[in-house]
C-alpha cells in the first residue's frame, strides 16, 4: 500500500514547490511589480490595500459582490442606451422612408 505523496514531503520541498507554482503561475511578478510601485510611489497612499488592489487590476473597496452588482448596473444602463438608440434609428427610417414615398409621389 503506498503513502499519498504529500506525506513523504518535508515543509521545505512543500515551500519550494509553492513558489514554483507562484512563479510559473505569474503571481511573483504581479505582486513584485505592483510592491515596487508602491515603494516608488512619490506620495503614499493612505490605504495600501486600496492601492494593491487597484493596481492588480482589482476596484479598490469593492468585493466580488459589489463588483458584480456594479457591473450589472453598468450593463442595465447600457442596454436602455441601446434601446434608446435602437428606437431612435427606427423612428430615423420611418421618416426617411416617409420622404421617399412623398418624394416617389411627387415624381409619378
Amino acid at each position: 500500500e503506498t503513502m499519498p505523496r504529500g506525506l513523504y514531503q518535508t515543509p521545505d520541498t512543500k515551500k519550494t514547490e509553492y513558489k514554483k507554482y507562484l512563479d510559473r503561475s505569474g503571481v511573483h511578478d504581479a505582486l513584485t511589480k505592483v510592491l515596487v510601485g508602491l515603494y516608488e510611489e512619490p506620495d503614499r497612499p493612505v490605504n495600501a490595500i486600496d492601492y494593491i488592489k487597484k493596481h492588480l487590476g482589482g476596484q479598490p473597496g469593492l468585493g466580488a459582490e459589489d463588483k458584480m452588482k456594479k457591473e450589472n448596473e453598468d450593463m442595465k444602463t447600457k442596454i436602455k442606451e441601446l434601446e434608446n438608440s435602437i428606437g431612435d434609428l427606427r423612428r430615423q427610417m420611418i421618416k426617411e422612408d416617409d420622404v421617399g414615398a412623398t418624394l416617389r409621389q411627387m415624381n409619378t
